[in-house]
């Protein structure tokens, strides 16, 4: 491996270069978002002089410990100095290359663009520059009690984008074409930026995986949850309050929050956060999101950026199985889920067991709700970006996981490796040990087509056949699948 300099905005940083791919870690794109700049919108990040190492992974956001942390492995350690981005590059004198912006998932309390399945070095050798990010999580990124910035969290991805368009040009990049894309959290990010005034003009195409635009509370929701942090820490409701607790006991508190959540989501108590159960998210402010980002998208915003989108087939199995909770789950407990998600429960059960054959009540509380926490948000943007904008694509994952004894199906981040090209990069835990590298010949090139042209190799979706291309080891095109359950969602969801 050999140096290689570039010259930011802020100072000169060193990278690797090697094997056809230039590498920079740990570049910060703001400032720590910590001491002064506490629950601060992200300011910018101060120049250097010298050159600056960027050799190895930055600091990932203070978080708390993600329950599928041990499955997936990452190469960071939580800190301060937490926004920072990756830059991987195939030729720095090459110019204007098109630029693709990862955001990572992680419930928006949890992840980091550090992960070896993020390694972007595939797409570099493939003439794509790949810039993954950091962002501020939990608390920090979302911390919302009616008063002050909300949503710090995006304005931090806000923030990542206008570096990368102040500097990806160093890098051999094209400030004009910027793909944002990202996945489960990340996804829903990409959605809520697409409807986000203060994030127009910063890319120019957009991929959703497993995650759409309809992830926002209101703010009478994120006070509530806010007023509950604070009564687990027992200080005032506010941020100066909370920011004066130390960060490792307010991360407890973060923690001990989830989980009551999750021990008793009582609708009473925690009101809509219940049906997503996730207690820090995008809320509506008013400001930084003007309206849920759903109906803005379909009321026309964003409508000028090309989308693809889609989700796995079997999303929610991640969760059910890998906790063991699908097989303890009883036939009131379904029916209760789907009562809770407006379905019409004998219909729907009815529905949703003609499709699933012999499936238990375990297995069918997966399916519905993967639907409703992806499949079906991922279609009304579709349908919403279809009616103005002819380049909207669709897609499918149905490949399924040999672990757990198979019972993992489709599930939730098992396209991303498929994605990025990077089978076997620690992902043997979810992946198994011989995962079809074809599948991910086909799926990495329908994302680089994407972000270099906006074309992704098959039919654009239109609401009159839904061309949806389903990802298996023998890829197809295939129309309005599942239209059964699609249909049961009209005016729900």
């Amino acid at each position: 491996m050999n140096d290689v300099i570039v010259e930011t905005r802020y100072g000169k940083v060193r990278g690797s270069a090697g094997e056809g791919v230039n590498t920079f870690k740990g570049i910060p794109y703001a400032a720590a978002p910590f001491g002064a700049n506490r629950f601060l919108p992200p300011q910018k990040a101060e120049p250097w002089s010298g050159v600056r190492d960027a050799l190895a992974y930055g600091q990932k956001a203070p978080q708390v410990a993600f329950p599928l942390s041990k499955l997936i492995p990452e190469f960071t350690v939580p800190g301060e100095d937490c926004l920072n981005l990756n830059i991987w590059s195939p030729g720095l004198e090459s110019a204007r290359q098109p630029v693709m912006v990862w955001i990572h998932g992680g419930a928006f309390e949890a992840g980091t663009g550090a992960m070896p399945a993020y390694d972007g070095s595939r797409f570099a050798r493939d003439g794509i520059v790949c810039v993954t990010i950091n962002y501020r999580l939990g608390v920090d990124g979302f911390l919302y009690f009616g008063e002050g910035d909300a949503n710090l969290g995006l304005l931090d991805q806000i923030a990542a984008l206008e570096w990368v368009q102040e500097n990806i040009a160093a890098f051999g990049g094209d400030p004009d074409n910027v793909t944002i894309f990202g996945e489960s959290a990340g996804a829903m990010s990409v959605g809520t930026l697409l409807s986000m005034p203060r994030a127009g003009g910063l890319f120019h195409r957009a991929i959703a995986q497993s995650g759409a635009a309809h992830q926002a509370i209101s703010p009478a929701a994120a006070q509530r949850v806010g007023q509950y942090l604070a009564e687990k820490l027992g200080v005032a409701a506010t941020r100066e309050a909370i920011a004066a607790v130390p960060l490792e006991r307010l991360l407890q508190a973060q923690a001990k929050l989830s989980a009551d959540l999750y021990k008793n989501p009582d609708p009473q108590r925690w009101g809509e956060v219940v049906l997503s159960m996730l207690p820090w998210q995008p809320v509506i402010d008013g400001d930084i999101i003007p309206a849920c980002p759903i109906e803005r998208l379909a009321a026309g915003a964003g409508a000028n950026v090309d989308i693809m989108l889609g989700t796995n087939v079997d999303e929610w199995r991640l969760f059910l199985v890998v906790t063991g909770a699908i097989e303890q789950i009883t036939d009131e407990a379904l029916a209760g889920a789907v009562a809770a998600y407006g379905l019409p429960v004998e219909a729907a059960l009815a529905s949703y067991r003609a499709a699933h054959p012999n499936a238990s009540a375990g297995d069918l509380l997966a399916a519905v709700q993967s639907d409703w926490f992806c499949r079906i948000p991922a279609i009304r943007l579709a349908d919403a970006y279809a009616k103005r904008n002819r380049n909207t694509y669709m897609y499918e994952f149905a490949w399924r996981s040999p672990q757990f004894n198979g019972l993992l199906g489709a599930c939730h981040i098992l396209e991303i490796p498929f994605v990025f090209d990077t089978l076997g990069n620690g992902t043997e835990l979810i992946w198994g040990s011989n995962p079809p590298q074809q599948l991910a010949d086909i799926m990495h090139a329908a994302w680089v087509s994407f972000a270099t042209s906006g074309k992704c190799g098959w039919p654009q979706y239109d609401l009159n056949r839904r061309a949806t291309m389903l990802f298996d080891t023998s890829p197809e095109v295939v129309y309005d699948p599942r239209a059964a359950e699609r249909a049961l969602w009209e005016g729900v969801r």
